[in-house]
């Protein structure tokens, strides 16, 4: 097997960010063939800073820049699986997958979770507690949020492959789906699973065509090496080829020190990782993609 080429996504955070300004930035992108796709995040309120700030919703969102683009792979880094039932999140995806022209990837994570009694987890230091609490959600142990993500994941294929769809779950039933028109892409969009707890990385061997992780500073390289080379064992004990599974990684870009990025995501590729999505900072600078193309993707490509 050939060596993967290398691509690169651009991020836009819909947080205290205008629908216009989010808008601009991706039809500059769409003319941009250098960036492969563009992505949005899954939160219903800020999660840091100010709680007052504004915040759109992503699907609906993702749904208006795909009728407005023409060429970008498009999706979100990643969707919560704790915020739409997993039926109604398929006839979503379908939608923006028909309306796209087959652009989506079906980005993928488990959502809000909270750690049970006991195992050292600080109520506080989860944003996710007022947002889910703000809007009627409940938290779930992360065992369970893995095994809801796993349902999902698979009511998703039924109802893009088969014409009338029947599952029985532990968590949800279906008696007789039907999802017409079926997606664009067959037998779906390409599945983008985000995360690196162990037992999720399970999941990402068994179901993903793409995982993602969050770069630095969330995770350290030496710390995404060695997930990485867990999925790696997770993938030996199924019997899968693990270069068959896009590993993609999320940065955020600082616009006042591009040759430092560049160092950062030259070890992030030197690790195998081969999809860089560059997330940007908001006030969008202008022409931002062709900012990214300047000072981080070009120069990474031609050392």
């Amino acid at each position: 097997m050939s060596e993967p080429a290398v691509t690169f996504g651009m991020k836009t955070t819909p947080m205290r960010v205008p629908y216009a300004e989010i808008l601009r930035v991706w039809e500059e992108a769409d003319d941009v063939p250098e960036i492969a796709d563009a992505w949005l995040w899954d939160h219903l309120m800020p999660i840091v800073g100010p709680k007052d700030g504004d915040v759109l919703e992503g699907w609906t969102l993702l749904s208006a820049l795909a009728a407005r683009t023409r060429r970008l792979r498009l999706g979100l880094l990643v969707t919560s699986n704790r915020l739409r039932h997993p039926a109604v999140l398929g006839k979503m995806a379908t939608t923006v997958d028909v309306i796209s022209d087959g652009r989506l990837v079906m980005g993928l994570g488990v959502g809000g979770t909270h750690q049970p009694p006991g195992a050292g987890g600080i109520a506080g230091d989860n944003p996710a507690v007022a947002e889910y609490a703000g809007y009627g959600l409940d938290l779930v142990p992360p065992g369970e949020g893995i095994a809801h993500l796993a349902e999902t994941i698979a009511i998703l294929r039924g109802m893009w492959t088969q014409d009338v769809f029947d599952f029985e779950g532990e968590f949800t039933s279906l008696s007789r789906n039907r999802n017409e028109p079926k997606p664009v892409q067959r037998p779906g969009p390409p599945i983008l699973i985000g995360g690196w707890g162990t037992r999720l990385l399970r999941l990402v061997a068994e179901e993903a065509d793409i995982w993602n992780v969050p770069g630095p500073p969330h995770n350290t390289v030496d710390r995404i090496a060695e997930r990485s080379r867990v999925l790696d064992e997770h993938c030996a004990a199924i019997g899968r080829d693990p270069r068959t599974i896009t590993r993609s990684v999320q940065y955020i870009v600082s616009y006042d020190d591009p040759a430092g990025d560049r160092a950062v995501i030259a070890d992030l590729l030197a690790t195998g990782f081969t999809h860089i999505v560059l997330s940007l900072r908001s006030p969008y600078p202008h022409n931002a993609p062709r900012w990214l193309v300047n000072e981080i993707i070009t120069p990474l490509q031609n050392p």
